[in-house]
């Protein structure tokens, strides 16, 4: 009978006698590896703090009828910031990485405001881009709405709730966009954006709702995933890439087979499309189609890696969940069942399971006011949550946008009047 005692002893007193002998390699290859991370962080940190921003306060005209598709337009030009990923020396020893750009949306008591917050030498893309398609509008520096609230939070006075929302779903899955909202007539076109509008301008005094879209352009490899879903679903079959002598070999034997049987078929070349993945596509169910037209239409245009963050401040005393349900569910007109939707990030919810019996309810209230101190300082920063995901332009578009004329919101922030500039011959003294 075997002793499984003395065999677990033999084994530890064997690791022991390994490490005896190597801890002098095994110990400063663990160690250097976390000095590595941390050298990063540190690093990237104080890149992020060194970088000059602009906080920018944008008005629009009342009577607006540009659809979303404006918006779009706007996040496609911003995407030229993009040239290319950080390199070694970037990463190692600058620090440094892809500048962002923060969309605000922000509800107070006395009224509905956007803000656009971006790098200074950015400022000029930003309103160039804005202007091309809302000439009307009115842009202007303005200071930071953060410091109207306390620097700690939560404190004696005040409570919060937060959480970052990403897509649920890998990336190549797009959420409900704007042309599903859209008709041709005026009086029953919907905006995806009046929910929340709506619920920001019905805050009392002291309240407030901050949603902030953090996006930074990315390259095209994010296609890739896309690419790989779509072929999955017309069950196509990856064919690995000959180079070489290897490619030459096949292409000698598929020559000579379809030399010998030329008199009874017609030659079949490798590149050529089977008549069975032809056929794939008419086999293919209405849902299956509709998802490979939309992952097909997602992928067609450029792609920001994006997170949302929100956050409501109110009293303590006077402190309600109401507000928090009504903006999560304004986010549920973008969801889907069979394709994308957002979710709340788990780490950066203000919510800790309330079970007994489970270590994650072990230290609850301490660990919510943890969650709910580390997500207040990030928004204030406007740093990326730990997880983001893949948005193209029009579902930034979709998510955020200068609200339509049919927008009826009471306390949202517009221009009475539209400027007019000067006429070109005016005299000059």
């Amino acid at each position: 009978m075997v002793d499984w005692n003395s065999v677990a002893l033999g084994i530890a007193q064997s690791i022991a006698r390994v490490f005896s002998v190597s801890w002098w390699i095994v110990v400063p290859a663990a160690l250097f590896f976390i000095w590595r991370d941390f050298w990063v962080w540190g690093k990237n940190r104080l890149w992020k703090l060194s970088i000059p921003w602009v906080l920018l306060e944008i008005k629009i005209p009342r009577n607006i009828l540009k659809t979303p598709k404006a918006m779009e337009n706007i996040f496609s030009t911003l995407h030229a910031v993009y040239a290319s990923d950080p390199g070694f020396e970037d990463k190692y020893f600058k620090g440094s990485d892809l500048l962002w750009f923060t969309f605000e949306l922000i509800g107070y008591g006395g009224g509905v405001h956007f803000f656009v917050r971006c790098a200074k030498p950015h400022r000029n893309l930003i309103e160039s881009a804005i202007y091309s398609e809302y000439p009307d509008a009115e842009i202007s520096e303005a200071e930071d709405y953060t410091d109207l609230m306390p620097e700690v939070l939560p404190n004696q006075s005040y409570d919060l709730w937060g959480s970052d929302f990403v897509l649920a779903k890998p990336n190549a899955y797009p959420i409900k966009t704007y042309e599903f909202f859209e008709a041709n007539v005026d009086e029953q076109r919907l905006d995806p954006i009046a929910a929340i509008t709506e619920v920001m301008s019905r805050l009392k005094e002291g309240e407030a709702i901050w949603l902030q879209y953090l996006i930074k352009p990315v390259s095209d490899k994010w296609k890739a995933e896309g690419e790989a879903l779509r072929d999955k679903i017309m069950q196509r079959k990856k064919v690995a890439e000959k180079k070489g002598l290897e490619a030459l070999v096949s292409g000698l034997r598929e020559f000579v087979l379809n030399l010998v049987s030329a008199p009874r078929q017609y030659p079949a070349w490798g590149g050529a499309p089977k008549k069975e993945e032809g056929l794939k596509m008419v086999n293919l169910s209405p849902g299956e189609k509709n998802i490979l037209e939309a992952v097909e239409r997602k992928i067609s245009k450029l792609g920001f890696e994006s997170a949302v963050r929100f956050v409501y401040i109110d009293h303590a005393e006077s402190f309600t969940p109401a507000n928090v349900a009504a903006v999560n569910g304004a986010f549920k007109q973008f969801n889907t069942q069979d394709m994308n939707s957002f979710r709340p990030l788990g780490d950066t919810m203000t919510l800790v399971t309330s079970k007994k019996l489970t270590t994650k309810s072990w230290f609850r209230k301490q660990k919510i006011h943890v969650r709910k101190r580390a997500i207040y300082d990030r928004y204030r920063l406007r740093w990326f949550p730990p997880s983001a995901s893949i948005l193209n332009t029009e579902e930034l578009a979709t998510i955020f946008h200068f609200p339509l004329v049919t927008v009826e919101s009471p306390l949202l922030r517009r221009l009475e009047t539209r400027k007019g500039e000067p006429p070109s011959n005016i005299p000059l003294v």
